[in-house]
């Protein structure tokens, strides 16, 4: 309680998104145990649960770690932003779900296209400013554990690459390699257990902005350690997605 505490007094904005957020995903749980409605061979609102878990993980994430900073106007700017980027993308992907509809990938007509190219805009536009907000963790004199820095420059660093690698996805509007969307997966996540499945690498990587931070803080205390155990961390998730780009799934 005490740490909810602080992290709203450190960034009000995100912590308050970040309880909707997670709401709004138990709502969408609750509603998958009654609804019938699906979207490549899957509950529909599974989709729409997993983006707002993830947009609720992220918020706090980036409303604890850029309090650090000197710079409070970006921050409050970076937090609005976020906020208004996630909206708009979470209400597409759960309108388009309630409706059995794809959300991304879904250029079946004019309007659902437009609506997928500016959901790309958008995250993008969320993925550059958070690149930025990283960059000021290089620039400033920051008075924290040099472990626990390391990992927040350095997880922010992979975050903002594998974020990029939602385009791969995008170009191809699919995230299956080696056949179409919707083939056997595991359970919930739906990672495909019979081809390539560009999601794995994304989701590791984006989540390296959680990972890296944490083991910098509890276990690795000093640079030399957390950039190697980075560099290993990179390496793996590269490694998924070279897989996953061959077509091959991860596991079966």
């Amino acid at each position: 309680m005490q740490w909810l505490t602080n992290l709203q007094e450190r960034n009000a904005i995100l912590y308050w998104f970040g309880w909707f957020c997670l709401a709004a995903g138990i709502a969408c749980f609750i509603i998958m145990q009654t609804s019938s409605v699906k979207v490549n061979n899957i509950n529909a609102f599974i989709k729409p649960l997993k983006f707002f878990l993830s947009i609720w993980i992220f918020s706090w994430t980036m409303g604890w770690i850029a309090h650090e900073l000197q710079q409070p106007g970006k921050v409050h700017a970076y937090s609005v932003m976020v906020v208004i980027v996630m909206l708009f993308e979470l209400f597409v992907i759960t309108w388009q779900a309630a409706n059995g509809r794809l959300s991304h990938f879904n250029t079946s007509n004019s309007f659902y296209g437009m609506l997928f190219t500016l959901m790309g805009i958008a995250i993008s536009i969320l993925t550059a400013w958070t690149f930025i907000i990283g960059l000021y963790f290089w620039k400033e004199d920051i008075n924290i554990e040099a472990g626990y820095l390391w990992g927040i420059r350095l997880g922010i660093i992979l975050f903002t690459v594998f974020s990029f690698e939602g385009g791969v996805m995008g170009a191809k509007l699919q995230h299956t390699i080696g056949a179409a969307d919707g083939s056997q997966g595991l359970p919930f996540i739906n990672w495909s257990k019979q081809h390539g499945d560009l999601r794995i690498a994304h989701f590791f990587g984006i989540h390296a902005l959680q990972v890296l931070p944490l083991v910098g803080y509890y276990i690795f205390k000093t640079p030399m350690p957390i950039i190697s155990f980075s560099a290993a961390y990179a390496i793996v998730v590269t490694y998924i997605l070279w897989i996953a780009l061959k077509g091959l799934p991860l596991f079966k």
